[in-house]
């Protein structure tokens, strides 16, 4: 196995004339478009280097959460930038990696099991503790 680093065109795309709240509002729009319930935004801003933002949203069923991933990844390739999906056959999450924003599509059972606002939001109640 290489230790090469993937190549660029592997990478999920970011583009320089499209910022973070617009990425945010593009998912936010795909999304509701579909239907999509209980959106969520999480500002990770200084938080992770993982992302700027999660974007969550809940689909009814694993049939309305495929489409609105599929839903997301077609306006973020018409605004030019390549997804990179995970949890596409599954259904029950799928993540969105738009760089440096991360949308995560759940069905009910899936976002309370996994509580993305609870973990997400004790990190930021332990940073300020910190200070």
């Amino acid at each position: 196995m290489s230790n090469c680093p993937p190549h660029p065109n592997l990478l999920p795309q970011r583009s320089p004339a499209l910022p973070e709240l617009d990425l945010v509002d593009l998912v936010r729009d795909a999304a509701e478009e579909r239907k999509g319930e209980d959106i969520v935004v999480l500002d990770l801003v200084g938080r992770t280097i993982v992302a700027d933002a999660f974007v969550l949203v809940t689909g009814r069923s694993v049939i309305q959460t495929r489409a609105l991933a599929d839903a997301i990844v077609a306006r973020a390739a018409e605004a030019g930038l390549r997804a990179r999906l995970e949890g596409h056959a599954d259904g029950g999450w799928i993540l969105i990696d738009l760089g440096n924003v991360v949308a995560h599509v759940f069905t009910p059972e899936q976002r309370q099991f996994y509580n993305l606002e609870r973990l997400w939001g004790r990190v930021a109640e332990a940073r300020a503790e910190a200070r």
